[in-house]
This record gives structure tokens, C-alpha cells and sequence, in this order.
């Protein structure tokens, strides 16, 4: 079962756009030094709407090779066909994803049946675990509690499910005594992950560049120090929140990467968004606050 911090692999590129090969292996040595349990590939927060086809398979090729089975590999392969999905998971499980990180249909946002239809042919397809990312604010797809339980139970490789339908934590609570042999994610930038973690969460998939302070946080929170990982925890929530803002959470985390050194480059690939003179220089002061907890 899934377990722990798997932040979501931003996706480094050289300034005139193309994937840059070297930062990504600094960010995936980088990432699982900072104690990341497993690694979350192409999501939002990889840009992973902005890569071509051949980009992504090259990429999960690489870095396949590079975690050398360190680290389970959650990569994300929805799509808004059916059989392009099926297809994309069949790709990506003979490519050296551990498990598949799949959104719902969001064109045509097909009922409950449909999803059934839909999560179950990409059941058919794989033998590796799937995550039903439960996303609604980006899809428009809402897929209540009841029909997660029930994808459970009836299909087979549906072993885990990322929660990202505010308010997060109820759901999570709900889900967990509906469906208990689900591992629970929770994403958002992992922005109520204590909450999440008291109503039964697994784990939790950020962005890349604060991978130390989830890491932290769980561990503490399973000592049973919860004052200490609130204390923690609140002093880098202003830098989350700030991610959080929408479109240009991947260009701060890849800037904060990039002033750590980890990635030559804090350039993104449009449509996504680039902080100005005056949001950098805000971000700057969140990055200290939490820099300054970590030394």
C-alpha cells in the first residue's frame, strides 16, 4: 500500500524549453535525500498538461532508471478518452510506473456509471495499482464517497484514491470508514495534511520544494508530538498557501528549487504563469522563513 510523502516532480527545462535531464536527476536525488517516500509524476504540478507524448514516455523511461526502485513511481495517466487512458496506463506500467495517478474524463464528465466504465477498463488494462484523483475544482467531476467505496470494491486495481474535494479532511473520514482498504492521499498542496492525517490519510503529494517539512511533519505526528508538528507545520503554511494561488504555484516552487540550486532553471511552459518582480520578491521572505526552520 502507498504510504507517506510523495511530492509531485516538477518538470525542469532549459531556458529555451526543453526538458533539462540534468536538473531532473539534482530534483529526484534531491527529493529522495529530503525522505520522500515515493514520487509523483505529471500532475498538474509537473506541467504535465504541457509535455508531448513522447516527452512524458522519455521522461518516465529516465527516471525509471534513475530511482532504480529506490521509490514507488505514481504516475499520472487520465485522459479524456477512454481508450487513450487504457492505453496511456498500459504504456506507463511497461515503462516502470509502480502506480497510475488517473483524473476522470473532465470534456465529457460522464455519470457514475460512465466513471465505472471508464476506471474499470483502465483496470483491465494494468496490473498495478490505480489512484482515482478526486479533483473536482479542476475537472468539474464530482465523485461522491458512495462511488468511491463502490469502485473498491468492484474494481480490482482501485487501491487508492487522492482526495482534493474541499473540505478535504470529512471527506477523507468519510471515505476511510466507507472504504478502509483504500490509501488515502491528500494533494492541494497538502495544505490540511494534519487534519487529513487525524480522519485516516496515508499520506499526502505536494509540490517539490518543501519535501523536508511533510516529511517532518508525519513523523512527528506519528510520535504523537502534534503541538511540535503544528508548530512546524504553521510556519511553512504561508509559503503553501502562497503556492496555491492559481497558476503559479509550479513557477514558485521551481524558483525556490532553483535558489536551492537543485534546478538550473525556474522557466515553465505556457499557458502556465511566471511570478513578476513583486510576487518574487514575496516569495523570497516565505522561503527564509521556512529555510531558516530547517538550519
Amino acid at each position: 500500500m502507498l504510504k507517506g510523502v510523495f511530492p509531485i516532480v516538477v518538470t525542469p527545462f532549459h531556458d529555451d524549453g526543453r526538458i533539462d535531464y540534468p536538473s531532473l536527476d539534482r530534483l529526484i536525488e534531491h527529493l529522495l535525500e529530503q525522505g520522500a517516500h515515493g514520487l509523483g509524476l505529471f500532475g498538474n504540478a509537473s506541467e504535465g498538461y504541457t509535455l508531448m507524448a513522447a516527452e512524458r514516455s522519455a521522461m518516465l523511461r529516465h527516471i525509471a532508471a534513475r530511482v532504480n526502485g529506490r521509490a514507488p513511481l505514481v504516475a499520472s495517466t487520465g485522459h479524456t478518452g477512454t481508450d487513450a487512458a487504457a492505453a496511456l496506463s498500459k504504456e506507463a506500467q511497461d515503462l516502470g510506473a509502480s502506480a497510475l495517478m488517473v483524473l476522470p474524463p473532465y470534456f465529457m464528465k460522464p455519470d457514475g456509471e460512465g466513471l465505472m466504465h471508464y476506471y474499470g477498463a483502465i483496470s483491465h488494462a494494468v496490473t498495478i495499482p490505480i489512484m482515482v484523483q478526486d479533483a473536482p475544482l479542476m475537472t468539474q467531476v464530482p465523485m461522491p464517497v458512495a462511488l468511491l467505496a463502490r469502485m473498491a470494491r468492484e474494481i480490482e486495481n482501485v487501491r487508492s484514491v487522492k482526495v482534493e474535494a474541499p473540505p478535504t479532511a470529512p471527506k477523507i473520514g468519510a471515505l476511510h470508514a466507507a472504504a478502509p482498504s483504500l490509501a488515502l492521499f491528500g494533494g492541494l498542496n497538502g495544505q490540511f495534511l494534519i487534519e487529513e492525517a487525524g480522519r485516516g490519510s496515508a499520506g499526502v503529494m505536494p509540490s517539490s520544494d518543501a519535501t523536508w517539512v511533510f516529511v517532518r511533519v508525519l513523523d512527528l505526528l506519528a510520535k504523537g508530538d502534534t503541538n511540535e508538528a503544528w508548530r512546524l507545520f504553521s510556519i511553512a503554511l504561508p509559503l503553501l498557501r502562497f503556492e496555491l494561488q492559481p497558476g503559479l504555484g509550479v513557477s514558485a516552487a521551481k524558483h525556490n528549487l532553483a535558489a536551492e540550486g537543485v534546478i538550473a532553471s525556474a522557466r515553465v511552459r505556457h499557458p502556465t504563469s511566471s511570478l513578476d518582480s513583486a510576487a518574487l520578491a514575496e516569495l523570497a521572505v516565505l522561503r527564509e522563513l521556512v529555510a531558516a526552520e530547517r538550519s
